[in-house]
C-alpha cells in the first residue's frame, strides 16, 4: 500500500554517495515543511474507484478542520454494527487504493470510516505532521457527533504512518480498541533505517513519536507486522509492541512484507482481527 519508500530506498543503497550530497544541498535551500512533503508523502489526487465499485454501500463523507481545511472521506455502513473502525492510512495513494481492505474488513461486522488526509484524493490542502493530527481530530469530531450517540464503539485503525496519526489521537480521545498494522516507534527511529534520507530529519521536525504517546493509551491493541516488512522494520513494531501497556497482542505474519501483508495473511487475518474485536464488544 506505501510501494514509494521503496523504490526510493533500493535506489538510494545503489547511489548513496550521490544522494547524499543531493540530501545536504536540498536541506540548505528548502523549508522544514517543503522537505517533510518531499520525503514523507506520496499522495494520489484521482480516485480509481469507490466502495460502490466493490459492491459496497457507503456515504460520501466531508469535514472541515480546525484550521479550515476541506477532507473527504468514506463512511461504508454495515447492518447491525455496533461499532466503527476509523481507518488512517499509510502515506502513500488515497483512500481508493484501500478498496480491497475496506471489502474484508466488511464481512466483520463493523461500519468503516475512512477518510483522505489533507493533499491526498479529493482533500485539500497540503500535508503536514500536525496537519494529519488535525485531520485525524476532525474525523473523530464527526464520528462523535453522528455515531456515539447510537452507542456505538471506536476502535482506531492505523496502517503504516497512519499508525502513528491513530496513536496520537488515542491518546487524546477515549476509544475502545487500537489497532497498529506495519507501523513504526518515532520518526527518529525510522530515519536511521533510510540514510541518507535520515540526515534531513533535524531540519524537518518530524516527530511522529508513537513510542512516547502510546504509553497514554489504555484501551486492548492489536499490533501487526510482517517479518519481511522491506519498509518499516520488523523490530520497529516489535519494539512499540513491547512498549505498548496490556492489554495487548501482537499478530506477526510471517514472510509478509509492507505493501503485501493482506494477501500472505490471507484468511488468518481477518481471524485475528475477528478475535480481537470480540474481546471488545
Amino acid at each position: 500500500m506505501d510501494e514509494f519508500p521503496g523504490r526510493a530506498g533500493r535506489f538510494l543503497r545503489r547511489h548513496w554517495l550521490i544522494a547524499a550530497v543531493l540530501v545536504l544541498v536540498t536541506g540548505f535551500v528548502m523549508t522544514p515543511h517543503r522537505l517533510e512533503r518531499l520525503f514523507v508523502y506520496y499522495p494520489f489526487r484521482q480516485l480509481e474507484g469507490d466502495p460502490g465499485s466493490v459492491g459496497l454501500a457507503f456515504q460520501d463523507i466531508h469535514l472541515v478542520t480546525e484550521d479550515g481545511i476541506k477532507l473527504h472521506g468514506w463512511f461504508v455502513p454495515c447492518e447491525g454494527a455496533q461499532s466503527t473502525l476509523l481507518i488512517f492510512h499509510g502515506n502513500g495513494g488515497n483512500i481508493s487504493h484501500r478498496l480491497s481492505w475496506i471489502e474484508m474488513l466488511h464481512p466483520l461486522g463493523v461500519h468503516v470510516f475512512i477518510i483522505d488526509y489533507r493533499g491526498f484524493g479529493r482533500s485539500e490542502g497540503t500535508p503536514f505532521e500536525e496537519g494529519l493530527y488535525r485531520d485525524a481530530r476532525a474525523a473523530y469530531s464527526w464520528w462523535a457527533r453522528e455515531r456515539q450517540p447510537r452507542g456505538e464503539k471506536l476502535i482506531l485503525v492505523g496502517e503504516s504512518l497512519g499508525g502513528a496519526v491513530a496513536v496520537h489521537l488515542g491518546a487524546r480521545v477515549p476509544a475502545a480498541g487500537l489497532i497498529l498494522q506495519s507501523t513504526f516507534t518515532s520518526a527518529r527511529d525510522m530515519a536511521r533505517t533510510m540514510f541518507p534520507l535520515g540526515l534531513l530529519l533535524p531540519l524537518t521536525g518530524l516527530r511522529f513519536d508513537s513510542q512516547k504517546e502510546i504509553a497514554k493509551i489504555a484501551c486492548p491493541k492489536l499490533l501487526i507486522h510482517g517479518t519481511r516488512d522491506e519498509i518499516v522494520p520488523f523490530r520497529l513494531g516489535k519494539t512499540l509492541y513491547e512498549i505498548a501497556p496490556a492489554p495487548k497482542s501482537f499478530y506477526i505474519v510471517p514472510e509478509a512484507g509492507h505493501n503485501d501483508l493482506l494477501w500472505v495473511a490471507g484468511a488468518e487475518y481477518t481471524r485475528q482481527l475477528k478475535s480481537f474485536l470480540s474481546r471488545i464488544h
